[in-house]
């Protein structure tokens, strides 16, 4: 709880964008905004807005304006790295112009050149670091056009898991979407982040992957974002990535 030098608590929710002023000053009555752990219902609380953590309906806001968390899907033939010392195009150049201030930011979950789709961006360095941990358990899920008809089982079988070379590897979900000649659309939900994961996995039980896109990361989705482009994530969505991870 910050001191008589900070913001007042309706002003700070306002300008997240959670409410209005009048809509917030009822939300605080009501006893849906918690600061620091401890639920607020006085209108005179003042927070200070880059220490601390705010909650409404239980779900965190982010009220620091020098965060940034953005959504971004990356094209096939373009690198994750935020730059590349041979020149090869790489995820820092499409936000190099676009990010106030050039902050320093962190490219939660790596995509090979050859995939397209998800990527997190964020300069709020634990939020990064969970999502990223193994131990937090974030899924991430892929549509992969495989080689071949895929059989009944198969799901089974990837649930139950499979030995790479590396170690074992099971998925969390598994579904066929769509099927032609030759060729299946697959979608694919694990938490594992180790390098062409999915590539190999499907590799291994003989169905090679001919394109691969990855749809989501935890609550976040790619839904019709554009090869290239770049979005602020919604309050909704950062609340929920901080679920996600404990924060």
């Amino acid at each position: 709880m910050a001191d008589d030098d900070g913001v007042r608590l309706q002003k700070v929710l306002s300008q997240a964008g959670i409410a209005s002023r009048r809509v917030a000053e009822r939300m605080i009555r009501d006893g849906r905004v918690e600061v620091d752990d401890r639920v607020v219902t006085e209108m005179g609380t003042r927070v200070d807005p880059g220490l601390s953590v705010i909650r409404v309906d239980g779900v965190r806001i982010t009220v620091d304006d020098t965060l940034v968390h953005l959504a971004i899907n990356k094209p096939v033939g373009m690198h994750s790295t935020m730059s590349d010392d041979r020149g090869r195009p790489c995820v820092g150049d499409l936000v190099e112009h676009r990010v106030r201030g050039n902050k320093k930011l962190f490219h939660v979950g790596r995509l090979d050149a050859d995939t397209e789709g998800l990527l997190l961006l964020t300069n709020e360095g634990e939020l990064a670091h969970r999502l990223m941990h193994p131990s937090y358990e974030v899924p991430k899920t892929y549509l992969a056009t495989v080689t071949g008809s895929v059989p009944r089982g198969l799901g089974n079988k990837l649930r139950d898991g499979i030995e790479l070379d590396d170690g074992p590897v099971r998925v969390d979900d598994f579904a066929v979407v769509d099927a032609v000649p030759g060729k299946s659309l697959v979608r694919v939900t694990l938490h594992e982040g180790r390098k062409r994961i999915v590539r190999r996995l499907l590799a291994e039980v003989g169905y090679p992957v001919v394109e691969l896109v990855r749809t989501d990361i935890g609550p976040v989705t790619l839904g019709d974002q554009r090869p290239g482009s770049i979005r602020v994530l919604t309050q909704k969505e950062i609340g929920e990535l901080y679920k996600a991870v404990g924060l």
